[in-house]
């Protein structure tokens, strides 16, 4: 198993040259990428609690446990990337097949390839955890005390799942055609980065919007408080990172493909029945040096569920076309997944 890492800052040239060091070479977008033999599986990963389904898989052997029931022998390769944009060209340009990221990145992929030969599906939701927008800053109680002094550090500025939330929030609380009033506070940082700068503090960075286990790290710190909860400004539970490939690999690679999808189903289940050796996986195959028994806090946390079924998913569409993100509106969340998951309830 090949893991490839990049850890640290944006997508950037500095981020290409390295990729282009390790043999990932991103092309045109929509360049037409050759089809290949079954067996290889490359998965693009980014940062937190929520993608301990694929830390278990990983763990566990899954994907070569399925590939090897379906007759195959799959190689899989792990790719850390930073970033929805990073991760979307990577899928479009053929460095990788597996792609996950934030539903507002995976939207803008999935409106971009309807209908071509690169359309782009949802495979599974990595379950439902809060985002929750943090800041060091005592004066702001609500995101109408930002200020230009202000920065807010999400890991895709104006396009991550993150950025998507708080244009949701800044148009609830600032009215309609105010959706981007906070996007010129917002900087390009990734999770890990940004938790480091919020809690020590004294930079550009003072509020971030992040995700488990970040958030929760961030708040045993006293400086750091809860401004909102993606929960509120959604209304409820919504899975804000999902799995997607092209359709084109998934005709193309049927075994490989299901062998995927069900060992990533497999994992997300043993995930939400077994959370103490979950947060032990999670620990080990991220060498972290945080506590297991606070990751297994984290992962039990009565607002976190780990399902492969989208939640909320169409509201992110509709507020995304509604700002002109997106030209296509789905009618249901049916449109942008694989029929895999259409038997069951998702929104």
């Amino acid at each position: 198993m090949t893991t490839l890492k990049f850890s640290r800052g944006m997508f950037s040239r500095r981020s290409f040259t390295r990729l282009a060091a390790a043999g990932v070479v991103l092309s045109a977008a929509f360049a037409a990428v050759p089809a290949r033999a079954e067996g290889v599986l490359r998965i693009a990963q980014q940062f937190g609690t929520l993608y301990t389904p694929f830390h278990v898989l990983r763990e566990k052997g899954l994907i070569e446990k399925h590939g090897k029931a379906l007759g195959i022998d799959i190689k899989v390769e792990w790719i850390r990337l930073s970033g929805g944009g990073a991760v979307n060209d990577a899928l479009l340009s053929g460095s990788i097949d597996i792609a996950s990221a934030g539903i507002g990145p995976f939207l803008t992929i999935w409106d971009k390839t309807r209908g071509t030969a690169q359309e782009v599906k949802i495979v599974g939701a990595f379950g439902a955890q809060p985002n929750f927008l943090l800041t060091n800053n005592p004066n702001v109680k609500t995101i109408k005390d930002f200020t230009e002094k202000d920065k807010i550090a999400t890991p895709a500025a104006g396009v991550s799942v993150q950025a998507r939330i708080l244009q949701m929030a800044a148009e609830q609380a600032f009215g309609p055609g105010k959706a981007k009033a906070l996007d010129p506070l917002m900087v390009t940082l990734p999770h890990p980065d940004a938790t480091a700068a919020l809690i020590a503090g004294g930079t550009e960075i003072t509020s971030h919007l992040s995700n488990p286990p970040f958030q929760n790290q961030a708040l045993k710190d006293p400086k750091v408080h809860k401004v909102f909860s993606s929960y509120d400004i959604l209304g409820g539970p919504a899975t804000p990172t999902v799995a997607y490939t092209t359709v084109k690999f998934r005709q193309e690679n049927p075994k490989t493909y299901k062998a995927f999808q069900d060992a990533f189903a497999e994992a997300t289940k043993w995930v939400e029945d077994n959370k103490k050796e979950a947060a032990e996986i999670y620990v080990k195959v991220e060498q972290s040096k945080l506590d297991p028994a606070f990751i297994a806090e984290v992962l039990s946390d009565p607002e976190v569920s780990y399902t492969l079924v989208p939640l909320g998913t169409v509201k992110f569409a509709d507020f995304m076309n509604r700002i002109g993100a997106i030209k296509n509106k789905p009618t249901s969340w049916k449109e942008f997944t694989f029929e895999e998951l259409h038997a069951a309830s998702g929104s």
